[in-house]
């Protein structure tokens, strides 16, 4: 029976330092990386580029699968259920980890308690953008004519696409019809197509439009212009209280170890940090804006509720 104690104390005194050991062993095998909107929105691009990195520093392939649909609920849920182990990650964003709280009925996770947060990485705005065909050149033309034909078609793809156009029909005094899809690269191509009027766009995915003329862009959903799209004026300047800005960050499913947490906080955290890095963020319409984890963790908890708050103020009505 002593034995058997002596034993277990061994035992249960060596569990401590197992996470450690899985530290420093890790990782062993391929990561994957789920982004939970199409191939090419913002948060891809971001994940692409911060799972390229982590491949070359961990020696170990990184895959990047997309998991739209449902405003990223999908692609959250299945991370939120996969083993806390630190080889499935997500690139989560506002949507999938506060708006979604409030604007969907039957939130299959819980974005605080389902998650381990790792690092935010990046902050953006979104872009009000039309059709270059449009009788509107800018913002007080635009809103001229929103007035004048009620019930322009609006496609949203994530949250604070869907908030930003309650929000111009809130404090624009606009009457639009809103259409959802599965992501806002899909709602781009509808306006470009003449399909519907109009959508609010990831910069990332928005400048290289308007720069090719393919769409036009009439303001940007920051509190102030952005430093990104400088000609463009924010729509705030013609709406008051008019905000939407947006981040993206990695996540890992709750109960992984809190050392392999930070070895992947870690080497992202040096990568952001690069010049380099910066300047390819901002090329697809980024800001490096690096949170640790519990400084994001207390971050998501803050958001939910201001997210929650917009959702109610601009009448959204859970789905």
């Amino acid at each position: 029976m002593k034995l058997r104690l002596g034993l277990l104390v061994v035992l249960l005194a060596a569990l401590p330092v197992l996470p450690a050991v899985a530290a420093d062993d890790f990782p062993q095998r391929p990561l994957k990386i789920i982004v939970p909107f199409p191939a090419g929105a913002g948060p891809d691009n971001v994940a692409r580029l911060v799972g390229q990195h982590l491949q070359d520093a961990f020696g170990q392939t990184v895959l990047i699968e997309n998991r739209a649909g449902a405003l990223g609920s999908i692609g959250a849920q299945e991370v939120a259920r996969s083993a806390p182990d630190g080889y499935t990650l997500l690139m989560g964003t506002n949507t999938t980890h506060a708006s979604n709280v409030a604007t969907l009925k039957s939130l299959p996770y819980d974005p605080v308690k389902d998650f381990a947060p790792v690092i935010r990485t990046t902050t953006t705005a979104m872009v009000l953008l039309v059709n270059p065909k449009l009788a509107a050149k800018d913002l007080p033309q635009f809103l001229s004519y929103a007035k004048a034909n009620p019930n322009l078609t609006a496609g949203y793809g994530s949250g604070a696409s869907q908030i930003s156009i309650a929000q111009l029909q809130s404090r624009g005094g606009l009457s639009l019809i809103a259409a959802s899809y599965r992501g806002v690269p899909q709602a781009m191509t509808d306006v470009m197509a003449g399909v519907i009027d109009l959508t609010f766009g990831d910069f990332s995915v928005a400048i290289p439009q308007m720069q090719g003329g393919t769409l036009r862009g009439i303001g940007v959903t920051s509190a102030t212009r952005n430093e990104l799209t400088p000609g463009l004026p924010a729509l705030a300047e013609a709406m008051p209280g008019f905000e939407a800005t947006i981040w993206y960050g990695l996540f890992a499913p709750a109960g992984t170890p809190e050392p392999v947490v930070n070895k992947i906080y870690a080497e992202c955290a040096k990568y952001l940090a690069l010049p380099e890095t910066k300047k390819k963020l901002a090329d697809v319409g980024v800001m490096v804006a690096p949170l640790a984890p519990t400084e994001f963790g207390a971050f998501v908890k803050s958001e939910v509720v201001r997210w929650s708050a917009e959702v109610k103020a601009a009448g959204i009505q859970p789905q």
